[in-house]
């Protein structure tokens, strides 16, 4: 943990974890929704998984890795074939220039074997500290907090983070850190997402049908009527 991170308060710490041990049991299935087999398709699937849904990604990878299984493929892979491929996951010119670049790293420099080390993760092309996060915690078992929208969200009206760091990924995945054991940082990632996906959502949070709202200072950002409320629960993340 990097040392400018002040140690949070012990009621702070209190609170935080007690929403942690109520996201588990209120999801226990909780875990990434993205699939994969090895931590290459892991890779590539989180890079797609950028400005669209798990499902999207799901959709189109069996395809995509019967065509490409591994790094040395993807990085030979004819540009307007991999486009095909991917277009239904949308942006997918500049997702193909990303997954060819990428691709080509983990050939030049890995012997085509995605590393298991933040920092070469994030020396690839293409890739930033919430992929390397989701790719360490899911396919090698490292801990590591992936700061996404709904983690960045979730974690503002919690207040985990203070005011001035609240739009900082970083800064917000290493203030969370300080607060939870370091074993943790993955699970809770997947329940902080699967809650943000499900409940509490960006634009009208399900308040009123919250498990964790009476430690929310969130809590009435939506509605706070049950029946209401539970009318805006998902049973998984949007289509």
């Amino acid at each position: 943990m990097p040392s400018d991170v002040s140690r949070p308060e012990a009621t702070l710490v209190r609170r935080a974890r007690k929403v942690d041990r109520v996201l588990a049991v209120t999801y226990p299935d909780a875990g990434c929704e993205l699939d994969f087999r090895t931590p290459f398709e892991l890779l590539i699937a989180t890079v797609l998984s950028a400005q669209t849904t798990d499902r999207r990604v799901n959709a189109i990878t069996p395809a995509l890795f019967a065509a490409y299984p591994d790094a040395s493929a993807m990085a030979a892979a004819e540009r307007s074939a991999l486009e095909g491929l991917i277009r239904p996951t949308g942006f997918f010119r500049a997702k193909t220039e990303s997954l060819l670049r990428l691709s080509a790293d983990l050939v030049e420099r890995h012997d085509g074997e995605v590393p298991g080390r933040l920092a070469d993760l994030v020396a690839l092309r293409g890739v930033g500290r919430k992929t390397a996060n989701v790719v360490l915690g899911n396919a090698f078992d490292v801990p590591g907090l992936t700061v996404d929208t709904h983690f960045a969200r979730l974690a503002r009206r919690l207040a985990w983070v203070p005011q001035e760091i609240a739009k900082d990924p970083v800064k917000i995945e290493h203030a969370v850190g300080a607060i939870f054991p370091r074993q943790d940082w993955t699970m809770l990632s997947h329940r902080l997402i699967w809650h943000g996906r499900r409940c509490c959502h960006a634009k009208k949070p399900a308040c009123g049908a919250c498990p964790v709202a009476r430690w929310c200072p969130a809590f009435g950002a939506g509605p706070i009527d049950p029946t209401e409320a539970a009318a805006l629960l998902t049973t998984q993340g949007p289509a």
